[in-house]
């Protein structure tokens, strides 16, 4: 059977978005064009990670340009997307890995966000040796989402992912960790609350 490869190129629309409450939110990447959309599950520290790296390659294309690119240094206002996930939302699969490149001649970001494939191997140098053949397969590998960006395009989809991810639980002023609504046992009180007296 032949990988299935949603293809992007490009995207009316491509964001990352969530489904739940915030400590049980599902994150996902959804792309849309031509009446159809694709989404894709991921974790929110994939999230994070994607968006923190299209700004530094992006980051990287104005500086190596000299500021001769159409790649904006920061996300314009004008592109801003904040509409929530086409529904419903049908997940096609869970993205296990992702890659990055720029096309320097067409001056577009290229994602891909691969499906999560559980490899099965007696030792380290067996499970490298069938890690490799997978990423070697072009006919028969894993799913993949793959999408085609304007620099534009990309600034905003950075700018809305990390906005995303921090739009969660609020951290605790004292140790950081995220706020549950059922409560929190701070690690820098020993679970100990003074009393107000």
């Amino acid at each position: 059977m032949s990988r299935q490869v949603f293809l992007y190129d490009p995207p009316e629309r491509f964001v990352a978005g969530t489904v739940g409450l915030p400590g049980r939110r599902t994150f996902f990447l959804q792309a849309s064009a031509a009446g159809r959309t694709t989404s894709v599950a991921l974790e929110k520290a994939q999230v994070e990670a994607l968006a923190e790296r299209i700004d530094e390659l992006l980051d990287e294309v104005v500086r190596r340009s000299g500021g001769n690119t159409t790649v904006p240094a920061v996300a314009p206002a004008e592109v801003s997307d904040t509409a929530p996930l086409v529904s419903p939302v049908d997940e096609e699969f869970r993205v296990g890995t992702m890659a990055l490149a720029w096309d320097g001649e067409a001056e577009r970001m290229i994602v891909e966000a691969q499906a999560l494939v559980e490899l099965e191997a007696d030792s380290e140098e067996e499970f490298a040796e069938a890690e490799e053949r997978l990423l070697r397969d072009d006919e028969n590998g894993p799913p993949m989402l793959r999408v085609r960006l304007s620099g534009t395009m990309a600034r905003a989809f950075a700018k809305r992912a990390l906005e995303v991810v921090n739009a969660g639980r609020p951290p605790c002023p004292l140790c950081s960790l995220p706020l549950d609504p059922e409560g929190h046992v701070c690690p820098r009180q020993n679970g100990y609350r003074r009393s107000q007296t």
